[in-house]
């Protein structure tokens, strides 16, 4: 009998070219490997078996990819990359500068290193050990250090220049494992005392951080299907309930992206594969790929917005008992992250996280399990646990429980947003409120004009957009007012009066 195991390969920041995915899937075909995944940390995941994988390890050192087998000691690099276009327009960070950062790393890390736009909610800025969150000012960076097997994050005082941001990464890296009393499994770890140290042994590029960090409420984009961006373009959005893609539809979609030149390939923190730059023209070719493996791109938000923890069979069966719940009592979890976490080493981006806990073991099988639901500070996926909403709840009453905890989301989320009341205009200004420009959706399109307001969200005609409520979204899809672009009514064929 063949034992069990696993391979997980790093693709930098969740992208890869399709023509190295294609010589991977090709040496994982060869090897009797069907199906593969992607994991939170955006890496690729392959099952394997002990025997003929000669050729697969070949393919990975030639392509000079960082690859584990049965362990997990080399994090991948996250990055909020795949949503660059898709999901964030007004940024100075573009794809280009994600691409500077990786071509500058000569190392392979072993500290989780996120690296992040603030002006996402699509990948967790935290979740990593050195977490570097694009400032305000064009090309420097915060810096966050969550210190190794601890709970405890310093911010640096100092915003990094984007050429350093690797080698500050490596030189932090190497101070903490050479000095592992002072930084490791340690809670009063001295941030200050990192930097000082890391001053001492170069110089970098950096500047006093003028403003505070302001990540964006977490609303998480539907990401699956077919999107246009950038108008004469199309992102794809998979994602497999099962969490795995067949080989040989992956080998297909590689020649595909090789055919109509689209050079790369994003897996995200939600397990899924995004393809972006899919001219109009071709998009019949995906859907004949797509209908030939009976691939459904279509999935309930429900089941989109879940984090369930990599190689755990019983996270992602209890996932789908808790969905089948939801689906079946109707229950809305639009905006709300879960997470479902069955080991305590695991990194978990959840606003409402379900934690397994054995209530009997023997040596490392767990018997008899309860549950509890914590939930994050503010619901804010990128904060810490804020409080622990129940404890010990058998499975059975785990459905009704977490629909009280979804109950208390909308609760908050209603009292935080701004009680402003509209009182009617006057006729004679909302004649001259009228203007020459709407406010539009970039996710769905909706526009909000304000000579009409929004009466779906009790909004009169001639409230001027900049007077709406800082808790104002979308009335179809929720994307918060902040998102909205400012467009001329004529490019709508919109009638000025």
């Amino acid at each position: 009998m063949v034992k069990r195991g696993f391979i997980k390969v790093n693709f930098i920041g969740g992208i890869i070219s399709p023509g190295a995915l294609k010589r991977i899937l090709l040496a994982a075909k060869k090897a009797a490997i069907t199906q593969v995944s992607f994991g939170l940390r955006q890496q690729l995941i392959l099952e394997t078996g002990t025997e003929n994988y000669f050729d697969l390890r070949e393919t990975l050192y030639d392509l000079n990819l960082p690859f584990e087998e049965n362990v997990v000691n080399l994090p991948n690099i996250v990055s909020s990359y795949p949503a660059v276009e898709a999901f964030i327009n007004k940024t100075w960070l573009s794809e280009g500068i994600y691409k500077d950062i990786f071509d500058l790393v000569d190392y392979t890390p072993k500290l989780k290193i996120n690296i992040s736009d603030s002006n996402q909610s699509f990948t967790p800025l935290y979740t990593g050990n050195i977490n570097w969150v694009a400032s305000s000012s064009t090309h420097f960076w915060h810096v966050f250090v969550r210190f190794p097997k601890t709970n405890s994050i310093y911010e640096w005082k100092e915003t990094v220049y984007t050429n350093d941001v690797v080698a500050v990464s490596k030189k932090i890296e190497e101070i903490i494992f050479n000095n592992p009393s002072l930084f490791i499994r340690n809670e009063e770890a001295n941030g200050d005392l990192l930097f000082k140290m890391m001053l001492e042994t170069g110089h970098y590029n950096t500047k006093p951080s003028e403003t505070l960090v302001q990540p964006m409420d977490f609303r998480l984009p539907y990401y699956e299907g077919f999107n246009r961006y950038n108008s004469n373009f199309f992102w794809l959005g998979i994602y497999r309930r099962d969490e795995l893609f067949d080989v040989d539809f992956l080998l297909e979609i590689c020649d595909l992206c090789l055919q109509t030149k689209v050079g790369q390939l994003c897996s995200t923190p939600w397990k899924s594969l995004m393809v972006k730059g899919i001219e109009d023209k071709v998009r019949y070719l995906w859907d004949v790929i797509l209908a030939k493996y009976l691939i459904n791109v279509r999935h309930a938000a429900n089941e989109l917005n879940f984090q369930v923890e990599d190689f755990s069979k019983s996270a992602l069966n209890l996932k789908q008992y808790i969905v089948k719940h939801f689906s079946k009592d109707d229950i809305r979890t639009f905006a709300i992250c879960f997470g479902i976490k069955t080991r305590t080493k695991s990194e978990i981006f959840s606003s409402i996280l379900i934690k397994r806990r054995a209530l009997l073991t023997f040596g490392e099988r767990e018997f008899f399990f309860v549950y509890d639901i914590l939930c994050a500070q503010d619901f804010n996926p990128n904060e810490r646990t804020g409080y622990v909403f129940r404890k010990n709840i058998l499975k059975y009453f785990l459905p009704k429980e977490l629909k009280n905890a979804a109950k208390e989301f909308y609760q908050f989320k209603t009292k935080s947003a701004d009680e402003v009341v509209f009182a009617p205009k006057k006729e004679k200004e909302v004649e001259e409120s009228i203007a020459s420009h709407v406010y539009q959706c970039p996710n769905c399109f909706t526009v909000y004009d304000p000579a009409f307001g929004d009466v779906d969200n009790g909004i009169v005609a001639g409230t001027q957009f900049h007077d709406l409520p800082s808790g104002y979204c979308c009335s179809l899809c929720e994307t918060a007012k902040k998102d909205f672009n400012e467009i001329a009514k004529s490019s709508l064929g919109v009638q000025i009066s």
